[in-house]
C-alpha cells in the first residue's frame, strides 16, 4: 500500500485492511480471532466488523447470524463490559480469507464515504464511557432488525451501526449523534415493513 494512502486511511480502513490480510495468512479466522482486542477502540471496532457482513453479497443467513452476535455484543456494551465475550457456537465459527476479504472489500466504499465526514474529537462527552453504554440499547434493536429475514430490509440498520462504530472509533460525537437519528430511521422503517408484510399476509390469508 501507498505511504500516502496509508496515512490518509482512517482507523476502520486500517484496522479492516489488517484484519483482511492476517486472514490471507491464517487461510482462515474464527470469529473469536476476529474480535481479538484491539486497543480502545475494541467495542467500537466488534459493531462495526460484526454489522459490514449484512451488506455483503454471502450466500447463506449472514444476516441472522451477525445480527444474533451483535445482540450478545450490545448487551455486554449495556452491562458496561470493556472487553467482548461470545459464546463457543459462535466464537468458534470460521470464516474464510476470502469471505473476509469480500466483506472488506465490498463495504469498503461505504467505510471510506463515512470516515471523510469524522472529525476526531468532536462533542467528545457523546463518545465516553456512560454514552458507549447507553448506546447499547439502540444497537440491541439495530441488530434485532438486522437479524430479521427482510429482503432490503437490513440496509438502513447497517448503515446506522457503521455511523455509530465509526463515530466511538475516532470520538467523534456528532458523528455518533448523527447514527442515533439514523438508527432511529432505520428502526421506523424497519417496523413499517414489518408492518406491511404482515398486512400483505393477513389480506392474502383472509
Amino acid at each position: 500500500m501507498d505511504p500516502a494512502s496509508t496515512e490518509q486511511a482512517g482507523t476502520a480502513s486500517t484496522q479492516l485492511a489488517a484484519l483482511a490480510e492476517a486472514a490471507s495468512l491464517a487461510g482462515t479466522i474464527t470469529l473469536g480471532e476476529l474480535l481479538a482486542a484491539m486497543g480502545r477502540t475494541s467495542i467500537a471496532f466488534a459493531i462495526l466488523i460484526l454489522s459490514l457482513p449484512a451488506l455483503t453479497p454471502i450466500p447463506g443467513p449472514f444476516g441472522m447470524f451477525f445480527g444474533t452476535c451483535l445482540a450478545f455484543v450490545s448487551l455486554q456494551i449495556m452491562a458496561g463490559n470493556r472487553s467482548i465475550w461470545l459464546p463457543d457456537i459462535l466464537a468458534r465459527r470460521r470464516l474464510s480469507a476470502g469471505t473476509v476479504e469480500l466483506v472488506v472489500r465490498h463495504t469498503a466504499p461505504l467505510v471510506k464515504r463515512v470516515e471523510t465526514i469524522l472529525r476526531r474529537d468532536r462533542m467528545r462527552p457523546l463518545t465516553g464511557r456512560t454514552a458507549e453504554t447507553l448506546l447499547g440499547i439502540p444497537v440491541f434493536l439495530l441488530a434485532v432488525a438486522v437479524a430479521l429475514p427482510i429482503p432490503f430490509g437490513n440496509v438502513l440498520p447497517v448503515a446506522a451501526l457503521v455511523v455509530i462504530a465509526m463515530g466511538l472509533m475516532e470520538r467523534d460525537g456528532l458523528a455518533t449523534l448523527f447514527g442515533i437519528v439514523l438508527a432511529a430511521v432505520a428502526l421506523s422503517t424497519t417496523g413499517g415493513l414489518i408492518y406491511g408484510t404482515a398486512a400483505a399476509f393477513g389480506w392474502a390469508a383472509g
